[in-house]
């Protein structure tokens, strides 16, 4: 903990760099991946502060849209798309996602009630012709495919969509090389950016 400490010390020491983001912010895009410490979105897309929204969720999971019980990502996506304006959203998934595996895997998630209970409402069993595969690559693609879909019943997304103000990208980032890529609707596939 002690080198996070000393780096925070020594990032409120240069403040004339971070000034202007007191005006506000205008992102490009939202960028909703996993909670996983191996996925950095400025990492990966080289972003600088002000420029992601982030949303970040266990298995980057994309609740159903319901008004009545609103959720912390329901309003995070409403207030990127309605009030920040954003031009793109990102739906990232990863290589080695234990989210997705345990939901493709089966696993026991007796022992980690908040995490079983999420997985179970918030995901339905991804497509996966190898559950054993590490990676889980199949699974955590078609799964970036299901969030895109649940973005869709969003309101405020689907009208955005509907003017052509709003574009939504499916991402598969491997954390073990660093290569993203991106579904094509067009051939069905994900092919590296």
């Amino acid at each position: 903990m002690q080198p996070f400490i000393d780096n925070a010390r020594a990032f409120g020491r240069r403040p004339e760099k971070l000034a202007g983001l007191a005006a506000g912010q205008s992102p490009e895009a939202l960028f909703i991946t996993c909670s996983d410490s191996r996925v950095v979105p400025a990492l990966i897309t080289g972003a600088r502060p002000g420029e992601l929204f982030e949303l970040r969720t266990a298995g980057n999971i994309v609740p159903p849209y319901a008004s009545a019980t609103p959720t912390g990502e329901a309003a995070t996506i409403e207030y990127a798309v309605e009030v920040l304006g954003v031009k793109s959203i990102v739906v990232c998934g990863h290589s080695h996602c234990g989210a997705v595996g345990a939901v493709v895997r089966g696993d026991d998630l007796a022992s980690v009630p908040a995490v079983r209970d999420w997985l179970a409402h918030a995901a339905k069993e991804p497509a996966c012709s190898d559950p054993a595969d590490p990676t889980v690559a199949e699974a955590v693609q078609n799964h970036v495919l299901t969030q895109l879909l649940r973005l869709r019943s969003y309101p405020c997304v689907e009208q955005r969509l509907q003017i052509g103000e709003v574009r939504l990208h499916g991402w598969y980032y491997e954390v073990h090389t660093g290569l993203v890529r991106e579904h094509h609707a067009g051939t069905d596939t994900f092919e590296t950016l």
